[in-house]
């Protein structure tokens, strides 16, 4: 009898689990392309759709990685212009991006936290609009555990 039960509730648990990690997309609100930013310039893509460069830009991919080693970035410092694209792809795991103001003191125009990437080779590519300055962003679920990041922008090329 006890065995029966506790079977039961392990399965309805699973279910829960399931049901909450693979729930409806479509009633889900992308954050990314919906929330307002405090400035335009810091508008980043919905995961999966790829942002352009401006003129003399270019495409600065950074990998987000679960393996035996941890949870990190693939480059964790990164140095990029004005007009830059930096396009977050997800290698293995289930991580997001996010810029927190607690990290970026007095930073106006932080992007919202990204969507969760749970597919490999799914994508969020972030525009650099924001003011030369160093940024830091993490992945909320795995911060603790040291997947953190270093952005530094540079005024836009001539």
């Amino acid at each position: 009898m006890q065995r029966r039960r506790a079977l039961a509730i392990l399965t309805i648990t699973a279910a829960g689990i399931v049901a909450a990690c693979s729930g409806d997309k479509s009633k889900t609100t992308d954050t990314a392309a919906s929330a307002t930013p405090a400035t335009p310039a810091a508008a980043a893509s919905a995961p999966g759709a790829a942002a352009a460069p401006a003129p003399g830009g270019k495409v600065i991919v950074v990998q987000l990685i679960t393996d035996g080693t941890g949870n990190r970035f693939e480059p964790s410092k990164i140095e990029a212009h004005q007009g830059d694209v930096i396009r977050y792809t997800l290698q293995v795991g289930v991580h997001n991006v996010h810029f927190l103001p607690d990290s970026n003191p007095g930073k106006s125009g932080l992007p919202p936290a990204s969507d969760m990437l749970q597919l490999p080779g799914q994508t969020y590519d972030l525009p650099v609009t924001f003011a030369p300055g160093e940024y830091y962003f993490q992945c909320d679920p795995h911060a603790a555990l040291g997947m953190k990041g270093h952005l530094e922008v540079e005024k836009k090329k001539d």
